[in-house]
């Protein structure tokens, strides 16, 4: 069954095509992602797509019944909504029941409210679903519903647009990088999520392992044509391998005969005959072939890194606090050369912090970072290149340089160099306000390595770059003879360039994981798979007898392994929230009336108080080795 048909879709903007006589077809349960290099028009389209802009020419249709929702890049609320009123904007009676309900939740004394809205949720047999929203908002990690939206982050909001559209349960969803400035688990969870729902899709995104996962269909749109590949990532790599393999098989047999052909011409005389006309008109058909473009030009970062000394970077007893939370505690730590290191760590711990102060953006309450003499350091920023109004691209890159050194030892110009990371002659002189956001990027990243870094921080750098250039920089950074320290949520990126990574847990406890981050998320399951499997067959404790105590020999004190290590922190940091929330329920009990409501907090009350005895018999065991 076709969802969504697009027939001859011609879009430009000022003097640029964007893309010309797009025709396509969704149909039901297809997950399709879209692929184009920055500045083709991933976004612009989808914004046809959903009518928040007009083609010059085509037709755009989807299947009358049918809805759809739309998560944009940096999603706008009204910021004097509450998070509740942005997530349940909805018509559906089902969806204003749970929110009647949630609203009702945060005001136990008004019974009236709670009451009706009790009855509706029953009346609609809303509860299942309800259990269902529970777990979205659970898992991208919304629990304030009465903050006002306008007080949250981008990152925060980018939760709440999605939270919005998989609570509606429309019939296709259309994402507009959605994995942009998410947690690592929330990417893991909507990953897990959208691969098994029967739902349809249409998303733009850079994040390779999210294309592997969910995606059945790839539309890849290049020089103003649209090709469509069956299959996930890796399906498509094969697939537009083989295609572009044939193109240039085609396009050189084209080129050959084309110049024999043009023999032939050159020598007719100027009066042909009709019996010839059969052959000119050939010609004309493979004077078109043979003009087609080679496969891809590729972005080329052959830019040297300045020499890098003994000493290269000391990072001592590092202190750093936001009010009462802890980013850092006491961190210490020594580069070494050739390092390349990846920083994860759930959004609000601390890891930009850390990157401004290592480069000085912000001071530290105690401790010092101790810079080697040959040290040169570029970092990007998550806040991207920042120009005057007015400037030219060309402009740019010739204030920081009129010539740029490269890897061989030569120079190039500044327009030579432009031309490396894919600016043509023409996008030079356009004002880098026209430029995409990946261009931008693109653009931000150019001058950050011209000027011949040997310690690179680069905080969230994917963000926004097409495909192409994520492989391009992957090769470069991978060769790159220097330290790299990484922030990012792109799992291949990451899984492709680390080492080892920082892993940033909260209250300033920073580990030092040795391996990549698929290692590092691997090793966390098995810890999580290992605790529930010890939770589920702890046998009942024993019947206590009084004994008779025997001095017995010292036994040498049993040392914990790496995995019980950071399972005594854990259960010492969530006993404190546990008690906290046993405490809180104890004083709803003593004041709630209702029967339904006194039910449902006891049962809670139990859960938790069972899941506190386990805790604190699991900590007694852990303790003895610590």
């Amino acid at each position: 069954m076709n969802y969504l048909s697009v027939e001859n879709l011609t879009k430009s903007v000022a003097d640029k095509m964007l893309f010309k006589d797009l025709t396509f077809g969704i149909n039901k349960g297809e997950k399709v992602a879209l692929i184009a290099k920055n500045g083709a028009g991933k976004s612009s389209l989808l914004r046809l797509l959903v009518g928040k802009d007009t083609p010059d020419s085509g037709n755009i249709s989807f299947r009358g019944e049918i809805q759809y929702g739309y998560l944009e890049q940096a999603p706008e609320f009204d910021p004097g909504l509450t998070v509740s009123q942005a997530v349940f904007v909805s018509d559906n009676p089902i969806l204003k029941a749970i929110a009647a309900y949630e609203q009702a939740m945060l005001f136990p004394d008004r019974l009236d409210l709670m009451e009706s809205s009790l009855a509706k949720m029953d009346e609609l047999n809303a509860w299942e679903y309800e259990v269902k929203v529970k777990q979205i908002l659970s898992k991208l990690h919304i629990d304030k519903l009465e903050e006002t939206v306008g007080n949250l982050s981008g990152g925060q909001q980018k939760r709440i647009a999605l939270a919005q559209i998989l609570i509606a349960n429309p019939d296709f969803i259309i994402l507009d990088e959605p994995t942009n400035h998410l947690d690592l688990d929330i990417i893991e969870w909507m990953e897990e999520y959208l691969a098994k729902e029967n739902k349809t899709i249409l998303m733009v995104t850079h994040d390779r392992y999210f294309l592997e996962c969910v995606c059945n269909h790839i539309l890849e749109l290049e020089d103003e044509t649209l090709y469509k590949y069956e299959g996930n990532y890796s399906q498509y790599l094969e697939a537009k391998e083989e295609r572009q393999s044939q193109y240039q098989t085609e396009l050189g047999k084209a080129r050959n005969l084309m110049k024999k052909e043009l023999e032939w011409v050159r020598r007719q005389p100027k009066a042909r005959g009709t019996k010839a006309k059969y052959r000119m008109d050939a010609f004309d058909d493979i004077k078109q072939k043979a003009k087609g473009k080679n496969v891809d030009k590729n972005l080329d970062m052959d830019l040297s890194a300045s020499r890098l000394g003994k000493k290269i970077l000391e990072i001592d007893g590092l202190t750093k606090h936001w009010g009462d939370y802890t980013v850092l505690d006491d961190f210490s730590y020594i580069f070494k050369k050739n390092e390349k290191i990846g920083i994860v760590g759930k959004n609000g711990v601390g890891k930009t912090t850390f990157l401004n102060l290592l480069t000085g953006k912000e001071a530290a309450d105690n401790g010092e970072v101790v810079h080697g003499q040959t040290l040169k350091v570029g970092y990007y920023t998550q806040k991207g290149i920042d120009i005057e109004d007015g400037k030219k691209v060309i402009e740019v890159i010739k204030d920081i340089a009129e010539f740029i050194p490269q890897g061989n030892g030569s120079q190039i110009s500044a327009s030579q160099m432009l031309e490396k990371f894919l600016f043509t002659p023409e996008m030079q002189w356009n004002y880098v306000s026209k430029l995409s956001g990946g261009e931008r990027k693109r653009l931000y990243m150019l001058t950050i390595l011209m000027s011949n870094p040997n310690f690179l921080i680069l905080d969230e750098p994917t963000n926004d770059l097409d495909i192409v250039t994520l492989n391009v920089l992957e090769d470069y950074l991978a060769a790159f003879q220097g330290c790299v320290l990484i922030v990012s949520h792109d799992r291949y990126f990451m899984d492709k360039i680390v080492d080892h990574l920082f892993v940033f847990e909260g209250d300033g406890l920073i580990k030092d994981f040795s391996g990549t981050y698929t290692e590092y998320h691997d090793f966390q399951k098995d810890l999580e798979r290992e605790q529930r499997e010890n939770k589920n067959n702890k046998k009942p404790a024993p019947v206590k007898e009084v004994k008779v105590e025997v001095a017995q020999p010292e036994v040498a004190k049993r040392k914990l392994s790496y995995k019980e290590k950071l399972e005594f922190q854990e259960i010492e940091k969530k006993m404190p929230e546990l008690e906290d929330r046993k405490s809180k329920l104890e004083k709803e009990l003593s004041a709630v009336t209702e029967a339904f409501e006194l039910q449902k907090l006891s049962e809670q009350f139990q859960l938790i108080s069972e899941e506190i005895d386990e805790l604190e018999l699991r900590w007694l065991e852990l303790s003895e080795g610590v």
